[in-house]
């Protein structure tokens, strides 16, 4: 046999084995009790004693003085519930964890357990239980729940922070999230900084908590030892725990973070399609380490933050070049007219390339009138805005030539049918004349538009309208009526696109009340106004883009005695040409322009002549005074020939022409505008001393 040597000694136990209950108990710091409920009386053993920290003699056996000796009023109440409802519902156990205040006045946790016996009718006479102290238990069961409590509180910031960030459109949005308290904010740290890999340089957009941005710092460069740098060149995680490891790492940054009291940092790089694109840097103050748990949370993060910081950097550069592409489209610059203040605003939309078709112009057209354009092409794409730049130029130039309001709209209509796209647009176009205030408005679907008063009231001007461009001229419904108002020195006709009140989910008439709001408290210059209307619309409406147009009449209403007159002349009509020449000498007299009679009457006599002897049909002659910051007096001549009058030079064949040449010399300034069908031929004086008070 095989010599296995002598066996251990077993540990010698504390009695006979198996070792008696009551031994059992005492080693493992259990007591037992025996209740009789009947007579109040409760035996405990010395164990069960101990527990509850008695003194031999100190508990007479008294079930209700044992809580006023030991057990806190709270904690009896709620034991002796419990006890209650055990008793109550037919239960044969019970158990409960209760306070026992010890005779140092400190508090222990305790857990007991009892059997109830019951007699033939069911009710509850004695209990036997035991107690025992549950301070270790529930030590350890306070650590798996502060262990599970901080599992929880990482998985939340995870959840919670990838939720933000999945709302995160722009990559300012981004850097909000990672500044917010809900957010990473709630890693403790003191400074949250992002730097965004720029053509070989690390460009710190952001930092949040803590005014630790170093301007001269901005931009580094990507083989320099700063830790951005470093973590996107290496692609790894740096985690700084101590100020030693800090300053003899990055000697250069720690004296700008020094101050700040830093003790640890975490440097992440942001990786996206396996590429970097910056670098996320975290700084504490009383940190010395971080937990296995710790780091794994902040690789995670940081992968979200990359994928989010992606999505945003390409939303931001095709929104910059959408939003380009809709401001070329837009005109440059707004003319600026005698007798008028206008007031322009444009916002794009707010998603990605979803460029708008919304567009606003203003034009100058024949007489000293002036075109206000605003509209919108239906759609959200780039499609929209070149439909857009292309409506815009086409009703420009049917306005320009002279055309009436209702046949601008209804050419621009056929124009956007014919150009075969599944687009059609809402418009309204105001021809203003401000000299006289005079308005005639059209609209094609469009909303109507607003008028506000020297008085800062304000009211929507009912106008009457037809189908959208695009549809009408599908339909065959191109006649637009016309609705025509006169505009008072002071007030204001304000243009806008559905973009400046509408809200997803809300009532448009609720964006019309803000908006008449706004216009009546906002300010009288317009430029201000639009200021103050775009920046209150701006914060309610909804990523649509919007364009707004502001149009003031100035100066002071011109006498009403003859401020327009205008005859008509039948070809070969001696009479109707000696009655226009006088009704031109009585109109220039009674206007106080006696200074340049003899000179108006002279060109006007030269164009009525001109239009009579060259062209087929009559001519319309038209007198006027225009108000303004100087007062002048235009002549036209309007005919229906196409043919443009050519000044001739002394020494030229024939003697036609040259009247021209009177008229270049006489007037101010004299001009040749397109009228549709026909042309008008007109001269402007400028009247130094103006008499018509």
């Amino acid at each position: 046999m095989v010599d296995r040597g002598t066996p251990p000694t077993a540990a010698p136990l504390p009695d006979a084995w198996p070792l008696r209950a009551e031994t059992n108990l005492a080693l493992n710091r259990m007591g037992s009790f025996d209740w009789d409920v009947d007579n109040a009386r409760l035996h405990m053993d010395a164990p069960a004693m101990e527990v509850f920290d008695l003194e031999p003699g100190e508990f007479d056996g008294d079930a209700d003085a044992l809580g006023e000796l030991r057990v806190p009023p709270d904690e009896s109440d709620r034991l002796n519930a419990m006890v209650a409802q055990a008793f109550k519902d037919g239960s044969t156990t019970y158990g409960a964890y209760f306070r026992v205040r010890c005779r140092d006045g400190s508090l222990r946790w305790t857990h007991t357990q009892g059997h109830i016996e019951r007699d033939g009718d069911g009710r509850p006479y004695r209990v036997l239980g035991i107690v025992r102290d549950a301070t270790e238990e529930l030590a350890h069961a306070a650590e798996r729940i502060a262990v599970a409590e901080e599992r929880q509180r990482q998985t939340n910031l995870i959840d919670e922070t990838t939720a933000a960030l999945a709302r995160a459109i722009t990559v300012q949005d981004v850097i909000e999230v990672l500044g917010d308290t809900r957010g990473l904010g709630r890693l403790g740290a003191i400074s949250i900084l992002m730097g965004l890999l720029e053509d070989g340089r690390v460009h710190v957009v952001a930092e949040r908590q803590a005014d630790n941005m170093v301007p001269e710092l901005e931009y580094t460069r990507i083989e320099e030892e700063f830790p951005m740098s470093e973590v996107i060149r290496t692609l790894s995680p740096r985690l700084i725990t101590s100020p030693g490891e800090f300053a003899s790492r990055y000697p250069r940054l720690w004296p700008h973070v020094k101050p700040i009291g830093v003790t640890a940092a975490a440097y992440l790089p942001l990786i996206a399609q396996a590429r970097p694109i910056g670098a996320l840097g975290l700084l504490f103050r009383g940190r010395r380490d971080f937990t296995p748990e710790e780091r794994n949370l902040l690789v995670a993060l940081s992968s979200g933050i990359a994928q989010s910081l992606q999505r945003a950097m390409l939303f931001d550069q095709e929104h910059d070049i959408a939003e380009g592409l809709q401001t070329a489209m837009l005109p440059r610059s707004v003319p600026s007219f005698p007798g008028a203040r206008i007031a322009v605003r444009y916002r794009s939309a707010r998603f990605g390339r979803d460029v708008g078709g919304d567009w606003y112009d203003v034009i100058p057209v024949p007489g000293g009138r002036i075109g206000a354009v605003i509209g919108d092409v239906q759609g959200h794409d780039t499609h929209a805005a070149a439909v857009m730049g292309q409506l815009r130029i086409a009703l420009r130039a049917y306005a320009s030539e002279g055309h009436a309001p209702a046949t601008v709209m209804a050419r621009a209509s056929v124009f956007l049918h014919e150009l075969d796209t599944d687009r059609f647009a809402t418009c309204s176009y105001a021809e203003v004349d401000p000299a006289e205030g005079t308005v005639q408005l059209v609209r094609a679907g469009h909303m109507d538009p607003m008028v506000r008063h020297p008085d800062g009231s304000c009211r929507q001007l009912p106008v009457a309208g037809g189908l959208p461009l695009g549809l009408s001229a599908q339909f065959g419904h191109t006649d637009y009526p016309v609705t025509r108002m006169v505009l008072g020195p002071g007030e204001t006709l304000l243009l806008f696109t559905d973009g400046l009140v509408e809200q997803p989910g809300k009532d448009m008439d609720d964006g019309l009340r803000l908006l008449t709001d706004a216009v009546c408290e906002g300010p009288h210059r317009v430029e201000e106004l639009a200021d103050h209307v775009g920046a209150v619309m701006g914060e309610r409406t909804g990523g649509d883009d919007m364009a707004i147009l502001l149009l003031r009449r100035e100066g002071e209403p011109i006498p009403e005695i003859g401020r327009r007159v205008h005859q008509h002349i039948a070809p070969a009509d001696p009479e109707g040409l000696t009655m226009a020449r006088h009704m031109i000498s009585e109109a220039v007299r009674t206007w106080g322009a006696r200074e340049r009679a003899d000179e108006v009457e002279l060109v006007a006599d030269e164009l009525i002549t001109n239009a009579l002897l060259h062209t087929d049909g009559g001519a319309v002659v038209t007198l006027r005074m225009l108000g303004g910051a100087e007062r002048r007096l235009r002549v036209e001549v309007q005919d229906m020939s196409s043919s443009w009058p050519r000044r001739r030079e002394p020494g030229e064949t024939g003697v036609s022409g040259r009247g021209l040449l009177l008229v270049d010399r006489l007037a101010d300034v004299w001009g040749v505008e397109s009228r549709g069908s026909g042309k008008s031929v007109w001269s402007e004086f400028i009247l130094q001393d103006w008499g018509g008070e």
